[in-house]
């Protein structure tokens, strides 16, 4: 029996920064960077990752959003090709590439409801990265930044 997105522990929906670098040795992984485009030129990128900000995210999902959220995105709208280019994405990570989808964010908060918002839509590996962007950068050798560089990961925009 499947627990619901709403009743998984957050650890059954984190991967630690070790198992994280050993999955993207084996290329069995896609990074989804859930942070705001400002928080990518502050703190840095990890090469191979898709960005898809989580506010964006929830926009695209239909989710209920913040006042806060909505002026980060200054109101945008989404419309039926932002969510359809959304979806495939997604679909192509997810089942043509058959990896995990791993979420993060600079500490791992955000990316722990991006994860749980991917399991609501039936992608059962998505998950997040425990940590998040902060503690892989702190543990990633020039080594694994090459791997990453070498993962093929559609854009997203």
């Amino acid at each position: 029996m499947t627990a619901s997105s709403d009743t998984i522990e957050n650890s059954q929906l984190e991967i630690s920064v070790p198992t994280a670098l050993e999955l993207i040795r084996l290329k069995l992984v896609c990074l989804v960077d859930v942070r705001q485009k400002f928080e990518l030129e502050l703190e840095g990128e990890i090469p191979g990752a898709c960005s898809l900000p989580l506010f964006r995210f929830k926009q695209l999902l239909g989710h209920q959003m913040t006042e806060d959220e909505h002026e980060v995105l200054d109101g945008d709208t989404p419309d039926t090709l932002d969510v359809q280019h959304f979806i495939s994405n997604i679909n192509r990570m997810h089942y043509t590439k058959d990896c995990i989808l791993l979420c993060y964010c600079n500490t791992g908060r955000r990316s722990l409801h991006a994860a749980r918002l991917l399991r609501s839509l039936g992608y059962e590996r998505g998950f997040s990265l425990a940590g998040g962007y902060r503690a892989l950068v702190k543990a990633i050798t020039e080594t694994e930044i090459e791997a990453l560089k070498n993962l093929k990961t559609p854009a997203m925009s």
